[in-house]
């Protein structure tokens, strides 16, 4: 197997070059787009990796199914499905225009900016330092690793620099659709695109979902399965952004990319992999990632299609 990912590297070396970091956060424009790694994790507990695996990175939107696992657990499908949709806004990420209409919680979905700031609210605590703290908490859980931390200086980029996300914020809260104060609820969103991760922590995340809600070897559940069908099916529809449907076409599996190169994709009853690669397409995800996945996709026919 890491002969396979080896070659899928070597492959896909001439598109790194081709992308581009996410220049509009200072801190991740300083990615090496040389950067390319891939990290898997079979069903039977078996692990494979190749290239830059090791590097870590900033979580960026690949926090946004962390953040609606969350959520569910906290509420439950119904109240979520009542704060959230979940189909495809065909927009960019960051896009204020999702709708023609007066904005109502049905045109957002969990896996876009709006739709993971108003996620942020769901989440049960006394504040939103507690709320966070509980979102990364969870996700060392999932990860299997509590050295997961949060990247202080991507954090205050991100804050420094994200007045699109306050936008959007400011959006919701004009339309009733958040009731709390922006900057906390944008504090604590800001924060959770800051976790630290490795492609080896988004194999073991993307691990858990894709067995239905339970850890790698001792199959300790985590969730109900009925979470991991909901989270994995937004990810078909919505996880690549506005490249979602395409990417279903090549790769056909769950997926969630994020601008600071990470991917995470779960090919359900079988095996979780982490990708990372900072150099982005036109949509915002992982260029020379995306074109791995697709190698490694058609060479193990993981499409659920």
């Amino acid at each position: 197997m890491e002969v396979l990912l080896e070659e899928i590297i070597e492959q896909c070396a001439p598109y790194k070059a081709l992308g581009k970091p996410a220049s509009y956060i200072p801190e991740l424009a300083k990615g090496d787009v040389n950067d390319l790694g891939m990290y898997i994790i079979l069903s039977n507990g078996q692990t494979f990796k190749a290239g830059d695996y090791k590097k870590p990175f900033s979580i960026q939107s690949v926090v946004k199914p962390i953040l609606l696992l969350l959520a569910l657990m906290d509420h439950g499908m119904e109240e979520v499905r009542k704060k959230i949709g979940v189909e495809a806004t065909g927009k960019p990420f960051d896009a204020i225009n999702v709708t023609d209409q007066s904005l109502q919680n049905l045109h957002i979905n969990p896996m876009v900016n709006m739709g993971a700031i108003a996620m942020c609210t769901m989440i049960k605590g006394e504040n939103y330092d507690e709320r966070f703290q509980r979102l990364l908490d969870l996700t060392r859980h999932l990860a299997g690793n509590p050295a997961i931390e949060l990247d202080e200086a991507v954090y205050l980029s991100e804050k420094r620099t994200g007045n699109k996300n306050r936008a959007l914020a400011y959006l919701l809260k004009s339309y009733g659709l958040i009731e709390d104060d922006v900057e906390d609820v944008l504090n604590c969103y800001f924060k959770a695109c800051s976790i630290k991760v490795t492609c080896k922590d988004l194999a073991r995340i993307a691990y858990v979902f894709a067995s239905h809600g339970k850890m790698p070897i001792t199959e300790a559940r985590i969730f109900p399965a009925e979470y991991a069908h909901f989270v994995n099916a937004v990810l078909v529809t919505c996880g690549m952004y506005d490249g979602s449907g395409d990417f279903a076409v090549r790769v056909g599996v769950p997926a969630k990319s994020g601008v600071g190169g990470g991917i995470m994709a779960v090919v359900p009853t079988r095996m979780g992999i982490g990708i990372f690669s900072p150099g982005l397409d036109e949509k915002g995800n992982s260029l020379a990632g995306t074109k791995a996945l697709e190698a490694l996709s058609k060479r193990m026919y993981l499409s659920i299609f």
